[in-house]
Parts: C-alpha cells; sequence; structure tokens
C-alpha cells in the first residue's frame, strides 16, 4: 500500500529505485545463529509437527507472536536484503539517505524470534555499517522499545541506541530509563520511557529534538539508522500515542538536518491505511517534496481502503497526554545528564576497511560449486553488488 501511494504520488520519480538482493543465511549468520537461521530456512505450515520441539526452542508458531506462514524465509530474505543492500550503498557513498520501508524489524534475538520480527536486519545494517564508520547511532520511534537492537549491542560504545516508547504493562517491557549499557557500553543505551497520549509537540520539543541535538555533539555517529515504525501513530490499533504524520515525520526531518548518512527503516504499524499514509508522508519529506503533494489521496489500487475521507493526514484523537511537563522534565534531565558523564566519541583504528560480504547470485552457485570441487584452493572471487535500477512505473 505504501508502494502504490508512493508511486501515485509521482515520488518514485525522485528517487533512484533498487531491487534488493535476497540476503543468504550466510549473511543473516553475522549475527543470528546458525541453528536458528536454518530452522526458519526449512519451516513451513506443513511441518509445524515435525519442528514441535524447535518452535517452542526459537518462539515460533500459532501460540506466540510470530506464527509460521508460507514463503516466511523468502520474506526475511527480502526485508534483510534491502537493509543490507542500503547499508552498503551508504559506506560507498552512493547515496546520502536509503530507506526501505519493509525493514526495521527489531525485536528479533540473536537465536529467537519476538514480536513479529524474526530476523533482526537493523543489527546486521549496522554490522555493515561498521566495517565504515566509527560510529553508528540507532534512533527508534517506534512505540514498542526497540530490544533486539539494543541488547546486541548492550556492551559497546561503537553503537548508540536511542529508543523512545510506552513502558509499563506493554510490550515487550523492557526500556527503563535506568537501562543505560553495560562493560564497554555503559551509558551508550539511551531509553526514554513515555506514557499514553503524547501529542506531536510534546513529543518532538520536550524530549526528541534536546536529547538528539546532544547525542550528536557527544558521539558523533558517522552513520544513522532510524527506526520508523508507524504504531506511534494516532489511532493504531495496538499503540496508544496520538502522534500525527507532520509530528512522526518532524522527528525524521530533524535527523536528516545534520547531513550524516541515514539508513531509513519501517518497523511497527498495525492501522495499515495510516502505516502508507506515513510512510509515502515521510518518502516525500525526505526528498524535501512534503508541499508538492496534495492531501486528497490520489487514485491508487488500494484507493478504497483509506475511504471514509480519502486524505492524506490523520486528526489527533481526543485522548488525555498522560506525560505531564514535569515527567517529560525530569525524562530529559536524566537522559542529558547520561550523556554529559560520557568520555567524549570512542574512536577505533581501522587499517583496512573490511569488504563488504560476499554476495552469490543463485545462477553462479552451480558454477561455483563445480570449479571449487575442480580445485585444491578453491580461493573466493568476490562479486560486486548488481542491483537493478528501474525508472519505469512497474
Amino acid at each position: 500500500m505504501a508502494h502504490h501511494l508512493i508511486l501515485s504520488y509521482g515520488l518514485y520519480k525522485e528517487m533512484d529505485c533498487y531491487r534488493p538482493h535476497p540476503a543468504s543465511a550466510g549473511e543473516m549468520t553475522q549475527f543470528h545463529s546458525e541453528d536458528y537461521v536454518h530452522f526458519l530456512s526449512k519451516i513451513t505450515p506443513d511441518s509445524l509437527r515435525q519442528y514441535h520441539t524447535s518452535m517452542q526452542r526459537f518462539n515460533a508458531g500459532e501460540t506466540t507472536d510470530c506464527p509460521v506462514f508460507d514463503g516466511l524465509f523468502e520474506f526475511t530474505q527480502l526485508y534483510t536484503g534491502a537493509s543490507l543492500d542500503g547499508a552498503v550503498q551508504l559506506n560507498t557513498g552512493q547515496a546520502d539517505v536509503c530507506i526501505n520501508w519493509s525493514g526495521g524489524l527489531h525485536h528479533a534475538k540473536k537465536s529467537e524470534a519476538s514480536g513479529f520480527c524474526y530476523i533482526n536486519d537493523i543489527v546486521l545494517a549496522i554490522l555493515e555499517l561498521l566495517k565504515v564508520h566509527a560510529r553508528v547511532l540507532y534512533i527508534d520511534i517506534d512505540v514498542h522499545h526497540g530490544d533486539g537492537v539494543e541488547e546486541a549491542f548492550y556492551t559497546c560504545d561503537r553503537v548508540m541506541t536511542f529508543s523512545l516508547h510506552k513502558y509499563g504493562d506493554f510490550f515487550p517491557g523492557t526500556g527503563h530509563i535506568g537501562d543505560v549499557g553495560a562493560k564497554d557500553g555503559t551509558g551508550f543505551s539511551v531509553n526514554a520511557p513515555l506514557n499514553s497520549g503524547i501529542t506531536d509537540s510534546t513529543y518532538f520539543n520536550d524530549l526528541f529534538k534536546p536529547v538528539v541535538e546532544k547525542i550528536m555533539q557527544v558521539f558523533q555517529p558517522g552513520a544513522i539508522v532510524l527506526q520508523c515504525g508507524a504504531d506511534s501513530l494516532t489511532g493504531d490499533r495496538l499503540g496508544c500515542f496520538n502522534l500525527t504524520l507532520k509530528g512522526h515525520a518532524e522527528c525524521v526531518k530533524y535527523v536528516q538536518s545534520f547531513g550524516v548518512p541515514t539508513l531509513v527503516l519501517g518497523g511497527g504499524g498495525y492501522t495499515i491505511r495510516n502505516v502508507a499514509r506515513l510512510w509515502a508522508y515521510e518518502t516525500s519529506v525526505i526528498l524535501g517534496k512534503e508541499n508538492d503533494i496534495s492531501n486528497d489521496i490520489p487514485f491508487n489500487d488500494y484507493f478504497e481502503y483509506y475511504a471514509p475521507d480519502y486524505e492524506l493526514h490523520l486528526t489527533p484523537e481526543s485522548m488525555e497526554n498522560l506525560n505531564g511537563k514535569d515527567s517529560l522534565k525530569s525524562v530529559r534531565t536524566e537522559l542529558l545528564q547520561q550523556l554529559q558523564n560520557l568520555q567524549g566519541a570512542p574512536s577505533v583504528q581501522m587499517q583496512e576497511v573490511p569488504p563488504p560480504y560476499e554476495r552469490v547470485n543463485p545462477e553462479d552457485q552451480d558454477k561455483n560449486a563445480d570449479d571449487k570441487s575442480g580445485s585444491s584452493g578453491g580461493s573466493k572471487k568476490r562479486k560486486t553488488h548488481s542491483a537493478e535500477l528501474y525508472d519505469k512505473v512497474d
């Protein structure tokens, strides 16, 4: 739906659009365990009984929030491959901003699915960015805490995670303001726990802007990964915030204003017509075209989903903002103090930039196997990324 809305607004003409490569199991195991990736590659709705024990171990199946469906592994390959390709584009300087609205699955753990997330494309993309950039900043504006990403880098000082989320009796139950990292990563996990009903002005002005400004000053990241979960919007079926498209996108615009290479990803969102609205609008914001698109949604294949008003922008609901000025000030003050206590931006010495992970085209695999079987050395020739560029609607 987001794709069709972006097409109908003509925004695709302002971008280079690439077909992502399907991520291989080898790429996924740069973070995830081999047995977990193998399980995802084999499980189907017809083989649930065969993998009963593994499903409990890896938190997948009908009794969890990570159901098994046809094409599950192919789905993970495509959204993960797109995030990796975006990271490579940023690393090689071919783009200043890359967007993958199908990515941003921030709950997946090393050996466990969680919260509709199976493979953590964010962690894999950050690992790719770290090959070139000494420091990477991760920002999460989904209504849920970005626990999978924070856990992956909890003891690392080269990645700072900043998550604004509903805290308390709410999934996943993590993200306390006192969770600041451990060992070398102490102080580099930044959490802003919020209550229900927060609005555009309080979200951006009282918390997001001052904290991000301080992070940029102290941490000085070489690249940014921004997760734009749409479940923080007003009217979401699972979310409980009261943000509009403009308030949500203001955060994206502010991050972009620093001029740092940025990978923009999707995430949660459970009122799907609003998810499409948001990501189409934020695409226009990233392109600097938000004033050129109409509030009247143009006709597209999913036009009837936007009934009854057929308008792009949302009106906030009449709900109480449980985030008082004093509570927001307390959170802001504590986070700014946490950042102030950091001993400057960590550095890393690199004598040689590690190469991108080798990507082998499926049609070349048989040929490569034949070549290796006929030689004792079996030296690999690295293949460059061969994304396909399209400038047509189809």
